[in-house]
């Protein structure tokens, strides 16, 4: 079993390489935190309520001799839902288009029917290259983390797996994040990069804005809204007659969920968890776009909108 560490030296190569790699693993094990600490910017929404990615959301790692892009899938799933569904062919899809993919693994989780259930999907992937990254390892002591390696490594050889590495990580400690870039890139073809230099992802903003506000409304409300927000938003418009150096992005929004009764919980007494969800989203929002927002929120009903096809589409899945 190789397990890669930062001492490694790692070859130099003169060619350049640009190429696509996923992360896939269950629910909440790390995907989305990782694609933002190898971009270095939040391009993924993050939250410790499983299941909140929904779009695949490129980041892009830019070397002076290589171009990483990154597609970041929800996690694979045993569906309940249409929407639960459709997300499992998005993955599928994904994992068919891409030159190396990443199963991310929590350490501080022993390995469940959820994982296995990915690693027997990922045996039939034969030709890409894949790589076991052990996710949260600064929650975890170094007898934990063997051991979690070790039964990684175990599963792979039950499975007819052939990690081409196993990397421990831990993008909040910032600790061998540079180094499974590095080991990534070698694992992409050669050629020249398919982005512009200055690019982090290429969502369309619209749907970036929406996600940060779908991020911010699931804050504090875990556990009474299960996953059933989504948000679109209605227009993204300079404001008029605003001087050249004091500009104003009107951003208009709906927060749709799915029955009458847990539109108190998202607008809270007096609309006050409403107004933290502007605040809160609006930072990130201005963050992202590098101007002032003016941010119009309306909280909607989508009557059962994950198990209705027609709801899906317009919700823009």
């Amino acid at each position: 079993m190789s397990v890669r560490t930062q001492t490694s030296e790692q070859p130099a190569e003169s060619v350049h390489r640009a190429g696509f790699a996923c992360f896939v693993g269950r629910p909440n094990a790390g995907k989305s935190t990782l694609t933002n600490a190898l971009v270095g910017q939040k391009v993924a929404i993050t939250s410790n309520r499983p299941q909140t990615t929904r779009h695949t959301v490129r980041g892009i790692v830019h070397r002076p001799d290589a171009q990483l892009i990154l597609v970041d899938t929800p996690g694979l799933h045993k569906p309940r839902t249409l929407l639960g569904e459709r997300l499992n062919d998005v993955v599928r899809t994904t994992w068919a288009e891409v030159d190396v993919i990443g199963f991310c693994l929590p350490a501080d989780q022993k390995l469940g029917p959820g994982d296995r259930f990915i690693a027997k999907e990922l045996a039939g992937i034969k030709k890409t290259p894949k790589v076991a990254i052990v996710t949260k390892t600064d929650l975890v002591d170094p007898k934990t983390l063997a051991e979690q390696l070790i039964a990684i490594d175990q599963l792979g050889k039950e499975l007819g797996i052939e990690w081409a590495e196993i990397v421990p990580v831990s993008a909040v400690g910032d600790k061998q994040v540079d180094l499974l870039a590095d080991l990534l890139i070698p694992m992409l073809p050669e050629g020249p990069a398919l982005y512009p230099e200055g690019d982090l992802t290429d969502e369309p903003e619209q749907v970036m804005v929406a996600e940060l506000i779908r991020e911010a409304a699931l804050e504090g409300v875990r556990d009474e809204l299960p996953h059933s927000i989504a948000v679109v938003v209605e227009e993204m418009l300079p404001r008029e007659d605003r001087p050249a150096d004091r500009p104003l992005l009107d951003i208009h929004a709906n927060v749709y969920i799915e029955r009458p009764s847990q539109k108190g919980i998202i607008i809270g007494p007096k609309g006050k968890r409403l107004k933290e969800v502007g605040i809160k989203s609006r930072k990130h929002i201005e963050a992202l776009l590098g101007t002032p927002v003016f941010l119009d929120l309306h909280v909607k009903v989508a009557k059962d909108w994950q198990r209705d096809p027609r709801q899906l589409r317009k919700l823009g899945f």
